[in-house]
């Protein structure tokens, strides 16, 4: 017996192109936000600097790109990232409430804080007469960890540091401080803010991206 002839019916895209469109465009959308939140989560961040406690390097309202991809392989390998002396990181502030920001307000309930990193676990760290030194196994008697990071009297740390301090940082953190430390500008690691754990630490700033006639590298 022969098989009747199979008219195989249109497919229903193509009975409605106009809902094989809305479908695309969706997918489109969908991917799009999802590689987006991928990007952000894993690879790289921007945030608006708020305040003045990164002066002279860094003011109100510049805008950076935070590299996440080092934070992102540490957290891979099952290590906590450690950031080089000197950068310039951002990271979360353990007591915040308030709306995402990048700097420090007067309640300091800012959720992200972009700080220098000063000095490591184990290491000591003081200020006297307007001096920050670190002591390690490697300078017994000290160092200024500002002399390879400053580069000019307006780029860089200020060459005065409010304040005394003589602290050990504890394993699994690190001593930060603001560019401007000059009376109570930046609210940091010498004056209320402690130490940093290494697991609130988003990443290295990579990048300043506004204004447009500032752009620059770190």
């Amino acid at each position: 017996m022969k098989k009747g002839l199979e008219i195989k019916a249109p497919k229903f895209f193509q009975k409605h192109p106009i809902a094989k469109d809305i479908a695309s465009l969706v997918v489109f959308v969908a991917l799009v936000v999802v590689g987006t939140l991928l990007l952000n989560a894993y690879v790289f961040r921007s945030y608006n600097v708020i305040g003045v406690s990164m002066e002279n390097t860094l003011h109100g309202n510049d805008r950076i790109i935070v590299n996440r991809v080092p934070v992102t392989i540490a957290h891979f390998l099952g290590q906590e990232y450690m950031p080089e002396r000197g950068q310039i990181i951002v990271f979360a502030n353990g007591n915040a409430s308030g709306p995402i920001t990048c700097g420090e307000q007067e309640n300091t309930q800012d959720q992200y804080i972009i700080k220098r990193v000063i000095a490591f676990p184990g290491e000591r760290v003081t200020v006297f007469d307007g001096v920050l030194t670190v002591y390690n196994d490697e300078h017994p008697n000290g160092f200024n960890p500002d002399e390879t990071t400053r580069k000019s009297d307006t780029d860089g740390p200020k060459s005065y540091t409010s304040g005394e301090v003589d602290v050990v940082v504890p394993d699994g953190e690190i001593f930060v401080s603001g560019d401007n430390r000059e009376n109570s500008y930046s609210f940091d690691s010498r004056n209320g803010l402690g130490t940093i754990p290494l697991c609130r630490i988003i990443g290295p700033a990579i990048f300043r991206i506004f204004p447009f006639d500032k752009l620059r590298l770190f």
